[in-house]
This record gives C-alpha cells, structure tokens and sequence, in this order.
C-alpha cells in the first residue's frame, strides 16, 4: 500500500496527540462475547489506562444472536451504549419486561443502528442487555462516564441519531445536563441537556459520532460550546465497521488511525478545533469523547 500522504498542517500544535492501537487493548472472547477493552474493565487491570478525564469504559462488544448480559446492578457511573449492528435489548429494574406500556417493548428497549441507550446508575440499578435477534451477531460500544456526584436517582434515556445527519458534520449525542453539578430537583426532572437534541449526562463531557467520507474532513470543536471549563481531553475512537478499510488522521499529523485504534489529545482547551480526516479507501465512523 502507498504511503498516505499528509495534505494537511497541523493546527493544535500545543496538543497532545498520543495513538492507542487496538492491539494494545484488553480483549476477551467468550464465545458468546467478543469484546475489546480501552480502558482497564473487569479481568484486564493496566495501570496507565484506568480513566482519561472521567472517560473510564470503553468496551467495543460484539455478542452474539440470543445472549446476552443477563440483570446486573450498577452505582454511580453513567452508562452509554452506541449501537453500530445488530439489535440490543434493554431491560432495567425501573420497567420491566411486560411494563412496557404504550412505548411498547420494541419500540422502547430494542435498540439498532443509530440508537444510544444511557442509564444513570446513581444510587442503584439493575439492568440487562440482550440480544434476543434469532441469528444476527450485534456489535455495539459500551462507555461508562464517571459522574459529577454520587447518589443521583436513577434515569434512562434512549434516542436515535441519523447517519444521514452524521455524514454531515459531527453530531453531538450526549452533552452535560443543564445546571450541572448544582441542578435543582426541577432541573433534574425536566433532564435538559446543554446541547439541544442531545441525551444529558451528569458529567461534564460531551460525546460526538460522524461517518467521514474518504478524503474528507470534519472538525470537532473542543468543548463543543456545552462546557465553561477550558482545559479539556478528547478520546478519539474508530470502531471496527469496515473489515479494516477504515484510516484516520488527526490534526494533520503523521500517525494514521486504523480500525479500533483511538486516541488521547490532551493539552487542548475549549474552543479549539480538531480536524478529523477520513484518509482509507471507505467511509470512517468516528466517535469523540470530550472531558474535563
């Protein structure tokens, strides 16, 4: 393969761009699931990948047609999954199965393509997730943010976010809650995100997901104009979509991302903007966490 060429200047050159290979992450397969870890999660313990901001899971899973993770609690964390194939039933302790009502069991808790399902852990819940599908394999991320406080009551969100909308610019998905960490009990309960059209998270962190053509590139402003702290992260991600045809450059520079590779860009501040180049022979699903 020819060398890709860098047709760009590097803009952010008080960054700090460091690449994470997907061969350096934790990995499991199970048999009935697949998964990689970015950041240390369950039997995989590496020291110098325990948070980055308060990005602390990112799992890419695949789990295969009829299992799943059966009902298991969770506290204090804010959980998020990114569907990118397949089907991903939600169950939780709040709505059971067969309590569904007029939402309707499909319609509210199987998630597909473009769907984001999040769940405040807050001071306990129990949820599973499931793929019911008779013979389809589901392939989705999974990412746990560390919250602004601990014993929030518990809550969920579930949303879809257009590819076609993605193919354009970068759409935010998750931006914090309106009132942060001080927010009343009716700011609570009306669950306005800073970013309109977004899911509110109790953290100051913003998620964002495109679907980049080759040669082309999109922008991620850092901050994404939710958050009043200047000094931030963001974790750049590329999900393993395109039988490894995906490439990324970031701000010009020389490292290329390949399929489940990320990166850390540290040393930026709100308002900066980060370029994000599509360089492979298809379209790159791209996904960017923004922290404090």
């Amino acid at each position: 393969m020819n060398t890709i060429k860098n047709t760009m200047s590097k803009t952010l050159t008080h960054a700090k761009i460091t690449p994470h290979r997907s061969t350096a992450r934790g990995h499991s397969d199970h048999g009935w699931l697949n998964t990689y870890h970015s950041f240390s999660f369950a039997d995989w313990y590496e020291p110098s990948l325990t948070h980055f901001g308060s990005l602390r899971v990112l799992n890419e899973d695949r789990v295969k047609a009829n299992s799943g993770f059966p009902t298991h609690p969770h506290r204090d964390f804010e959980i998020f999954s990114y569907i990118l194939s397949g089907e991903l039933t939600h169950r939780d302790s709040m709505l059971r199965k067969g309590a569904e009502g007029a939402a309707g069991s499909d319609k509210f808790y199987r998630m597909r393509r473009g769907d984001v399902q999040f769940t405040t852990g807050g001071s306990g819940i129990a949820h599973s997730e499931q793929n019911e599908h008779p013979r389809d394999t589901v392939h989705f991320l999974q990412i746990w943010a560390i919250p602004w406080k601990r014993g929030l009551t518990p809550i969920y969100h579930t949303r879809h976010f257009d590819d076609a909308e993605k193919r354009k610019a970068f759409v935010p998905i998750l931006s914090p809650l309106k009132g942060g960490p001080d927010a009343t009990f009716e700011q609570e309960k009306a669950a306005e995100p800073t970013i309109e059209g977004t899911i509110p998270i109790h953290a100051d962190f913003v998620m964002g997901a495109g679907l980049i053509a080759p040669q082309q590139k999109f922008d991620w402003i850092v901050g994404a104009k939710a958050t009043e702290s200047t000094k931030r992260k963001v974790y750049v991600h590329v999900p393993m979509t395109k039988n490894g045809k995906t490439k990324v450059r970031l701000d010009g520079r020389d490292d290329i991302l390949n399929e489940g590779d990320g990166a850390f860009v540290d040393g930026v501040h709100a308002g900066d903007r980060l370029v994000v180049e599509s360089v492979g022979e298809v379209e790159a699903e791209v996904v960017v966490l923004d922290t404090a």
